[in-house]
């Protein structure tokens, strides 16, 4: 039996239980069996496999949900990473991203304020509360980031590592400015209950996609003049445990267009 961690975040049993739902109809036809056996560090899904087929198990949760790096020596300086904003407010120069790194000790990845203007805002000198607002970003969040250094000294006090967002982050970001549609973030939530909630309020014309960003993220695209901020307060009637943000694109153009890929 072999155990590995998800990269997936459960905030509570209910969330524990989707997963293992998701876990048990993939592997019925095979000889394994996929357990979750609860969480590590900040609700990181823990899983033991077993059985005979439990390569083609393990290949399968690989594509599916991936696994966290756990330690420093699975990140490889300019590879590309995922992970979860935390402790955001309690810096105004950086970002905290959690990546799924916790043996022996807990290390974030850091974005600076400075690298966040660069690559968001063409330079500008926005403060790090002002991108937080346009981008919609919040606590559990999930990012797409290249680590740029892997040893040596801490960028902050703590064990860090210095990062920057991916080309597949900013991609994103463009693609979802350049179509000019709201988008409202929701998170904590799976996808099933998004669906079953757009129909339940009669919200499917002004929702025309729901975009995965997680397991238990979703980016749902609104219509051309739906204003996403106005959606929140129906389906978080439907959706109490659920966070919701906001990415506005008029907002940000006023600030600029994103810096050139290279």
């Amino acid at each position: 039996m072999t155990t590995r961690t998800l990269f997936v975040k459960a905030s509570s049993p209910r969330q524990k239980r989707q997963v293992a739902d998701m876990l048990r109809r993939p592997f019925e036809a095979l000889g394994v069996t996929v357990a979750v056996v609860g969480t590590i560090a900040d609700r990181w899904v823990q899983v033991d496999i077993s059985g005979e087929d439990a390569a083609v198990a393990t290949n399968y949760l690989v594509k599916e949900f991936g696994f966290c790096p756990t330690t420093t020596e699975n990140l490889m300086k300019d590879g590309e990473v995922k992970g979860y904003i935390v402790d955001l407010g309690k810096s105004a120069e950086e970002i905290h991203v959690d990546i799924g790194v916790f043996q022996p000790s807990v290390v974030y990845a850091v974005v600076s304020l400075r690298s966040l203007q660069e690559q968001l805002v063409g330079g500008n000198k926005l403060a790090l509360k002002k991108i937080v607002e346009l981008f919609g970003f919040c606590n559990d969040l999930p990012l797409n980031l290249e680590i740029t250094e892997t040893n040596g000294a801490a960028v902050t006090t703590g064990n860090h590592r210095q990062a920057k967002l991916s080309v597949t982050q900013i991609e994103r970001f463009v693609s979802w400015q350049e179509s000019l549609l709201d988008r409202l973030i929701v998170l904590g939530a799976s996808h099933h209950e998004i669906k079953k909630t757009l129909n339940m309020m009669g919200l499917n014309r002004d929702v025309i996609a729901v975009e995965p960003l997680g397991t238990f993220e979703y980016a749902l695209t609104c219509k051309l003049g739906t204003d996403a901020a106005g959606l929140i307060k129906n389906i978080g009637r439907k959706l109490k445990h659920a966070t919701f943000t906001v990415f506005n694109p008029r907002k940000i153009r006023q600030f600029r267009t994103f810096t050139p890929l290279t």
